[in-house]
């Protein structure tokens, strides 16, 4: 399996006992050896809203109105199909990955009459097209679209990323995935074009750095400046650093990354303006427990995609911050059962913010069971409790329930 899958599992080895990290096609070819690899998955979701407060922005904050509903789509975790190939060439270890994740919802008359939630959920997605090259003496570079930098080890050691978390009822409008925690705990780190070095591994160390592409300002939101017309002249600028560790029988990571992004605007003024944002994370494991614990913080930067309701309509950044704890233990079955609690919050950058029915705080608590059935198909139970609450808090708050079921298997 290719490099970045493998990483993908690696961190929702949480979620699982499963060894599928260890599985992959491999077909020597020439100078070659190429890597196949992916997984399918689908979950069945019941979702009931409740609650009557106008709640804007964010794109994931719970919506209005009393309705359940029930879908049948991928998780959090898209399908992939990866090829992958390496190669030792001059001194250097050359690789190269390109995927596509197709969705696994339906488009029925009424959504492709009307556009919809599941309209286009059935669509491809491509999310990785890049190439490595370095030496184990000196790092590597990669260049091409991979997973972002910042906020990355985030949603990788997330449960939820083998399962659902977060959903209305269907994967959000445009994709063809769940949200998971994505603005219940953590930033999503998105799939960018990238140039990026990561060092050699120093007992543990890493660090990763790079410039990928500039996101603009994008706005949801009462009072959320508009999505700007003009892109900056420079790339935003990611890094990270982990430290990895083993001793007896306690294995650990602790991490910290980062992000400026300076904004696209219509005027001068805006267009000096930098978005940021950092954060630090940690996970411990001890004979079949296991322990995450996450925060961000930042200004401009919004509190679900990056970029999205970070300024409003006066040019004020807005300030973010969040996290998320998670705890696991492997069952003598070999289930893994995990709860976690998140919660995502976005300053009011003035009073006229403060009146709004802009997002303020989106929180989710969710309980998982990730059951082995054999070396590479996981069955999957999940429940959700989500609520959303505006900046005035008029009219209350907004709350969801959502219980799914499915099954992913990785080859």
């Amino acid at each position: 399996m290719n490099k970045n899958i493998k990483l993908a599992v690696a961190g929702a080895v949480l979620a699982l006992s499963a060894t599928a990290a260890n599985a992959g096609i491999v077909i020597p070819a020439g100078d070659w050896t190429l890597d196949i690899g992916g997984n399918v998955n689908m979950f069945s979701s019941w979702a009931k809203a409740d609650g009557n407060a106008t709640i804007t922005g964010s794109a994931v904050s719970v919506g209005k109105g009393t309705n359940s509903s029930l879908n049948m789509s991928t998780g959090l975790l898209p399908n992939f199909l990866s090829v992958g190939g390496t190669t030792r060439q001059n001194d250097l270890d050359v690789s190269f990955t390109i995927s596509i994740q197709p969705g696994a919802s339906v488009q029925g008359p009424l959504e492709a009459a009307v556009g919809g939630l599941n309209a286009t959920n059935n669509n491809i997605n491509n999310r990785q097209a890049f190439i490595t090259f370095g030496d184990k003496s000196w790092g590597s570079i990669k260049v091409g679209k991979d997973l972002g930098i910042f906020a990355s080890d985030a949603i990788l050691n997330d449960m939820t990323l083998l399962g659902v978390g977060y959903t209305s009822g269907g994967p959000a409008a445009g994709g063809n995935t769940t949200l998971g925690r994505i603005g219940y705990g953590y930033m999503y780190a998105d799939w960018k074009p990238q140039i990026a070095y990561t060092t050699p591994n120093f007992n543990g160390f890493q660090a990763t750095g790079g410039i990928t592409q500039n996101f603009v300002v994008t706005g949801l939101g009462t009072n959320s400046l508009p999505t700007t017309t003009e892109k900056p002249a420079t790339p935003a600028y990611e890094g990270k650093a982990s430290y990895s560790f083993a001793a007896n029988d306690v294995t650990g990571k602790v991490w910290v990354s980062g992000i400026a992004n300076k904004i696209g605007a219509t005027t001068v003024a805006l267009n000096d303006k930098v978005a940021y944002a950092g954060d630090i994370g940690a996970n411990l494991n001890y004979a079949g427990f296991g322990l995450t614990g996450y925060y961000y913080g930042g200004s401009g930067i919004g509190i679900t995609g990056q970029m999205l309701d970070g300024y409003n309509l006066q040019g004020l950044s807005r300030d973010s911050n969040g996290g998320y704890v998670q705890a696991t233990y492997v069952l003598p079955t070999k289930t893994k059962a995990g709860i976690s609690w998140g919660k995502s919050h976005l300053d009011a950058a003035n009073a006229t913010d403060a009146a709004a029915d802009l997002v303020k705080d989106n929180e989710m608590w969710t309980a998982g069971l990730y059951h082995p059935l054999t070396k590479h198909l996981n069955l999957v139970a999940e429940y959700s409790y989500a609520t959303s609450k505006s900046q005035s808090g008029v009219g209350g708050e907004n709350h969801v329930n959502v219980g799914s079921l499915g099954a992913i298997l990785f080859f």
